[in-house]
């Protein structure tokens, strides 16, 4: 079994607030195992050493390889990678987020429409599970992040647009070759029920885009020897980045949602500022409640002290 690594948060329970907040997010070199291999090889190899999401991973590989070799992008089963984006973000909606509100997850619902991912009703099947139980369930979920308060006032939603993610390849390969000295971060979320609704609405849309045909977003840059290939997730957008010598792979490198929002506290910091707790057990609740916003895609430890 491949070590996906580990995250731990800390943080201080202090004032009715929350400081002191850090992170600590240890990643094994996966990438090293590359290194000196045939590109081919690579792409074969990456769904399984990066089993989730493991189409978007293999679309991405494939888009920096090619883009880097200076060949047209490969064919892709753009309906595969939408039902990918479902699953994920489906398995959150109504496994993950329920308990962490404390409400009962909707378990045979999402195992009996899952057991009809390959058949010829998926479409049917899922538009039922989002009005029969993803839209109830949505709705309660969202009237109890409503009762997080601010110090300051957000009369409605329309004060918290969600965050946007887009793909800029080419920002990363002004990285990934030494011409910029920032990597290309991730926008920060404003508030932990902003992000649901996000949530919310990308399943939504991906369950159009599937209907529809629709293209599934992919996105490379580079060319001689180096590239760069994005690609959107459940979690948000996935980079691979190559560099080729003389046919072989001299360097390489996977960005993750979970490395830009978990480099620092910052994405954490901005959906738990100004937000006020009674006690540590419901400072504890919401900073776990955070922290599935960002979607971590590896096992944490929340280290919480009392003041």
């Amino acid at each position: 079994m491949i070590d996906t690594g580990r995250l731990v948060v800390r943080a201080r329970f202090d004032r009715m607030g929350l400081g002191e907040l850090g992170v600590e997010l240890t990643r094994p070199s996966v990438t090293r195992l590359f290194l000196g291999q045939s590109p081919d090889a690579v792409c074969k190899t990456v769904p399984y050493l990066f089993t989730l999401c493991a189409n978007a991973q293999r679309a991405a590989a494939q888009a920096a390889v090619a883009v880097a070799r200076g060949e047209a992008p490969r064919v892709f089963d753009s309906g595969e990678l939408w039902r990918e984006v479902l699953h994920e973000n489906l398995w959150r909606l109504l496994l993950d987020w329920p308990p962490a509100l404390g409400l009962p997850p909707a378990r045979e619902a999402f195992i009996d429409w899952r057991n009809r991912r390959q058949g010829g009703d998926y479409p049917d099947a899922t538009r039922k599970l989002f009005e029969c139980c993803l839209q109830p369930m949505s709705d309660k979920c969202l009237a109890i992040l409503g009762e997080h308060r601010r110090a300051e006032s957000l009369p409605d939603d329309r004060q918290e647009p969600p965050p946007t993610a887009t793909l800029s390849p080419e920002a990363w390969l002004a990285y990934w070759q030494g011409c910029s000295s920032h990597m290309p971060t991730m926008p920060r979320p404003a508030s932990i029920r902003s992000v649901f609704m996000a949530r919310l609405a990308e399943t939504e849309a991906a369950l159009d885009a599937l209907v529809c045909a629709a293209p599934f977003p992919l996105a490379g840059a580079g060319g001689n020897g180096w590239g760069v290939g994005q690609t959107l997730t459940a979690r948000g957008v996935l980079t691979h980045a190559v560099h080729l010598v003389d046919g072989k792979v001299a360097d390489y490198r996977v960005q993750a949602p979970t490395d830009n929002f978990f480099a620092d506290a910052a994405a954490l910091s901005s959906l738990l500022a100004n937000l006020e707790f009674t006690s540590l057990d419901q400072a504890r609740q919401v900073l776990n409640q955070a922290i599935l916003a960002l979607d971590p895609c590896l096992p944490y430890v929340v280290e919480l002290q009392d003041a």
